[in-house]
């Protein structure tokens, strides 16, 4: 059984548990999960239509041949003059109409009004908790690639690191980072270096600020390697860390390991949050904890599970997710420590081998 056949066996599954009759997924994360490939998303309605027996795909004639080629789901092509609403109506004719329909959520509008019209009788739901419930678990194969990934990343924060010195620029040590992916082949998603007091803001914009002797530095990087990101933040310092500075790191790293030992398969996302901020908390920085403990990483750098302090989410062996408590000191510093773990039956396994200590240079 090929893995396109397998998944599209277990979302059938699902949606027959859920009381969903039609799925309909746009290019993007979910569509890509399903068939492993998804085409550049534009203004042509493309859609994978999964029913209860069968799936179909609208699909412009301008994809037609590259789709086909990626994927054995039969294909209800479109032309430019004709408009997509004549292949929508066969392919919904012949997948039939359903009571419930789940909705890619990521998907444009113009392509889910189109579809809820041509249904007018059923209900709508989010796919995101039928595929989405899916992808959160990953598999062997997704987490060899995850961590690949991983490995990419540590090189590059390794090289943010050693760019760190007085009188250089936010932008240029991101420069580095960017640098150290692209000779690894990865694209990069995010190259955030935040110093001194640009630190205490948790998405900082990396700018022109020139780095200080006594400055700490935030550097929180990820990027995509063949198709699959990474996250991570350390912690670096110029010199010297600023005063005050040991004592916070010592609370961020407790707060983190307080949320590793919480993450257990069978525990609830906000477990792991309570752990961690409680820490924070009973250290007296509750207040500026202003974020939540973590998300999930897959085919996306944010995806279910989010670990908050509101989540019921149950945690499961195979779950990807990061942790990473935070504390920001307006006009100070910040300090975030971030790993992303796979959940194990015996708790999180780190994915990053690059370890948490301040680095000073």
């Amino acid at each position: 059984m090929s893995r396109e056949t397998e998944k599209l066996a277990r979302i059938r599954a699902e949606m027959k548990a859920q009381g969903v009759g039609l799925v309909a997924l746009g290019p993007g994360a979910h569509m890509h999960w399903v068939l492993d490939w998804h085409p550049h998303p534009d203004e042509r309605p493309t859609l994978l239509l999964i029913g209860a027996e069968e799936a179909l795909a609208l699909v412009p004639s301008v994809n037609a041949e590259q789709f086909g080629a990626a994927t054995s789901v039969p294909l209800e092509t479109w032309r430019d003059e004709e408009g997509p609403e004549a292949a929508l109506a066969r392919a919904l004719d012949r997948l039939g109409a359903p009571e419930v329909v789940a909705l890619d959520e990521t998907m444009r509008t113009d392509f889910s009004l189109p579809v809820l019209a041509a249904l007018p009788g059923a209900r709508h739901v989010y796919a995101g908790a039928l595929v989405g419930k899916l992808r959160m678990v990953k598999d062997a194969e997704e987490y060899a690639a995850l961590k690949a990934s991983a490995r990419a990343n540590d090189k590059a924060m390794q090289a943010g690191i050693a760019a760190l010195r007085p009188g250089v620029t936010e932008k240029e040590v991101a420069q580095a980072i960017q640098d150290a992916f692209a000779a690894q082949g990865a694209q990069v998603a995010f190259a955030l270096c935040a110093s001194g007091p640009n630190g205490a803001y948790p998405h900082h914009s990396t700018g022109s600020r020139k780095l200080e002797s006594g400055d700490s530095v935030v550097l929180d990087i990820g990027a995509k390697l063949a198709g699959w990101p990474s996250d991570m933040t350390r912690m670096g310092a110029v010199g010297a860390a600023p005063e005050g500075y040991d004592e916070v790191h010592a609370v961020v790293e407790a707060a983190l390991e307080a949320g590793m030992k919480a993450a257990r398969p069978g525990a609830r996302a906000h477990e792991v949050d309570d752990a961690a901020r409680g820490v924070i908390e009973a250290a007296g920085y509750g207040e500026y904890f202003v974020h939540r403990t973590g998300h999930g990483l897959g085919l996306e750098v944010h995806e279910p599970p989010y670990l908050t302090s509101a989540s019921e989410e149950v945690l499961e062996e195979g779950m990807v997710f990061s942790i990473e408590p935070g504390i920001y000191i307006p006009g100070r510093f910040g300090i975030r420590l971030e790993e992303i773990v796979i959940l194990r039956a015996e708790g999180p396994e780190i994915l990053s081998e690059l370890p948490r200590a301040l680095a000073v240079v």
